[in-house]
């Protein structure tokens, strides 16, 4: 089996490297170092296979800065919440993996880079077969570090019901090694040792990029790919290859709508509907555009070894913005809200007055930073202003979170939101994947049968935003 040790006929070999000299344990990196070295090597990696990604980060940029320009007020709200640093550095990846060795093995690797399963998503719900969790930094002094995350998909091979493709689909998956030997190697030796130093760290990086590098032959014949195409495009992009592909690379933009219209004046292909809520005073939650997918020419192998021509679409380019994160009952609202849009007429979110219904719907829900603090229903970081750092620490203590806000002793941010939304991450999906709204598939969520894959427990991002906001009142008494 694939992942159950370095062997196997097919185990994909290590990078060539200089022999390793003993790793001192006062010489061990961080792993936010590690996290930033494999995130920017995957940044130029992914800008070199796809030029159109380096357009999307030069676009992104522009918008940035001119949006910080226009607005002192959100300019000096990131500098306050130490974001303007690490705006430059957001990104997210996107993997899809075939096994539950697959999975197990990325959750080693990722723990190497300070990145563990935070949240899990169901998929199904809109059609694509998959389930997930995404790989990101757990603490805010992390994630100012380097807030690099992977959402990680795991192919539910027991949804797709033709028995005979199913069982092709499970050998073809069985008989490849994703990983090199060298990267085997080094996360063993990372987890025996307790790190890496700086010279295995960047050798780490090297060979776990491997995973992630693009590939132009497919491991499956022609008519094995459309086989497999003909059950779900995703189902044939997972088995049909050495490796998950990183398919795409994510920016954080400021105004996600200025960067949508960005995108259509250069003439870049983006999709006609930006994913999550609407535009709104505040945003909250994460808002997704992309350009479509590429077509790339890929050769399939035929019986006799030869290679022959054929395409296909998997990789694309995404921008998103962060807003508020929201409490359960901040969720659960907007989950309601979503879901009546969604239903209504039963065209999910591919009917032409969508975003019309969408805004009318969401009139409902708050926008007013106040009045979401007041109601419970987002998170929110305080922090004592100098004239709040004279008060007596006994004075503070006394008096609510509020009441030092109204006098003026604190000032309130919103908590980031750091996570994805199911059916936002299933609608870029199924854009890149074909275009239109796929309902094959009942709800079938199962976290226990992904926890059991992957071997760890995934953490709930409402207790991380909580802590956060706890520690940040904690501190104003202090």
């Amino acid at each position: 089996m694939a992942g159950a040790g370095a062997g196997g006929d097919n185990t994909r070999p290590s990078r060539p490297h200089a022999a390793r000299l003993p790793s001192p344990m006062t010489a061990f990196v961080t792993p936010d170092r590690i996290r930033s070295l494999f995130a920017q090597a995957m940044s130029d990696m992914y800008r070199t296979e796809v030029p159109l990604y380096g357009d999307l980060i030069e676009l992104v940029g522009e918008v940035n800065a001119a949006t910080l320009q226009k607005d002192p007020a959100l300019a000096a709200r990131l500098a306050r919440n130490a974001e303007t640093e690490r705006l430059d550095l957001e990104r997210h990846g996107a993997i899809r993996v075939g096994t539950p060795a697959e999975l197990a093995m990325l959750g080693r690797v990722f723990a190497l880079m300070g990145m563990h399963p935070v949240g899990y998503y169901d998929l199904t719900v809109a059609g694509v077969p998959v389930h997930a969790t995404a790989f990101r930094p757990l603490t805010e002094a992390a994630l100012a570090a380097n807030p690099f995350r992977i959402f990680t998909s795991l192919l539910r091979l027991e949804l797709i019901a033709d028995e005979a493709l199913r069982t092709e689909a499970e050998k073809i998956l069985a008989r490849r090694d994703i990983f090199t030997a060298g990267a085997r190697a080094l996360v063993a030796q990372a987890e025996r040792d307790g790190g890496l130093n700086e010279a295995d760290a960047q050798r780490f990086v090297a060979e776990v990029l491997e995973t992630f590098r693009w590939h132009g032959d497919a491991t499956v014949s022609l008519a094995t790919y459309e086989a497999l195409h003909g059950l779900h495009r995703l189902v044939a992009d997972v088995v049909s290859f050495r490796g998950p592909h990183i398919n795409h690379l994510t920016p954080r933009t400021l105004d996600i709508d200025a960067a949508q219209a960005a995108m259509l004046e250069r003439g870049i292909q983006a999709k006609a509907l930006i994913e999550g809520p609407p535009r709104r005073a505040v945003p909250i939650l994460l808002r997704q555009t992309s350009f479509k997918a590429l077509e790339e020419e890929v050769a399939f192998p035929d019986a006799t070894g030869t290679l022959v021509p054929g395409r296909h679409s998997a990789r694309f380019g995404e921008i998103e913005q962060r807003g508020l994160a929201l409490t359960p009952a901040g969720r659960a609202l907007y989950d309601r809200l979503l879901a009546g849009v969604r239903q209504a007429g039963g065209a999910g979110n591919t009917s032409a007055d969508y975003p019309q219904r969408l805004a009318a719907a969401f009139a409902a829900f708050p926008d007013d930073e106040t009045v979401l603090r007041q109601q419970g229903l987002g998170y929110f970081r305080y922090r004592l202003t100098e004239r709040g750092a004279t008060l007596p620490t006994a004075e503070r203590a006394a008096m609510t979170p509020d009441a030092l806000v109204e006098a003026g002793h604190a000032v309130v941010d919103p908590i980031v939101y750091e996570d994805f939304l199911p059916v936002s991450a299933a609608g870029i999906f199924q854009s890149n994947l074909g275009g239109g709204e796929q309902r094959a598939y009942d709800a079938h969520a199962n976290q226990e049968a992904f926890e059991a894959a992957l071997g760890k427990t995934i953490h709930d991002p409402f207790a991380l935003y909580a802590q956060a906001q706890d520690a940040s009142i904690a501190a104003l008494r202090t």
